[in-house]
């Protein structure tokens, strides 16, 4: 039997990278609410949002089509947040503690990643 996606254990670490970064994000100038912490907080939401999706989708190709773009969206974060380590915006220990979770997320996607490329034909 499928799992849902709600109980896979990758996404429920992408929502908890959600929730670190919308912490984060609170602390940022109000100047950036429409530049920087807008784009840190879709690429954070984007990552949950193709896991689930990628889930949805009837073949393993799609599935994991879904999951490459999570994963893409991982690094796009990981970028934003060392820009806002340059500008200050973070410091060291919370740049540390999102890095570990974002670690985390990468490791598990290309697990997930890797277990549906043995159902493609």
């Amino acid at each position: 039997m499928k799992k849902e996606y709600t109980e896979l254990e990758v996404w429920q670490e992408s929502r908890k990278l959600v929730n670190l970064v919308y912490t984060l994000t609170k602390k940022f100038p109000k100047e950036e609410i429409f530049g920087l912490t807008n784009q840190i907080r879709r690429a954070a939401i984007s990552i949950s949002s193709n896991i689930a999706e990628g889930c949805g989708r009837r073949t393993a190709n799609d599935t994991i089509q879904f999951l490459h773009i999570a994963r893409g969206s991982v690094y796009e974060l990981e970028t934003q947040l060392y820009l806002s380590l340059d500008q200050n915006y973070i410091s060291d220990e919370d740049f540390k503690s999102v890095a570990e979770k974002i670690l985390s997320c990468k490791k598990l996607l290309n697990g997930f990643i890797n277990y549906y490329k043995t159902f493609q034909k």
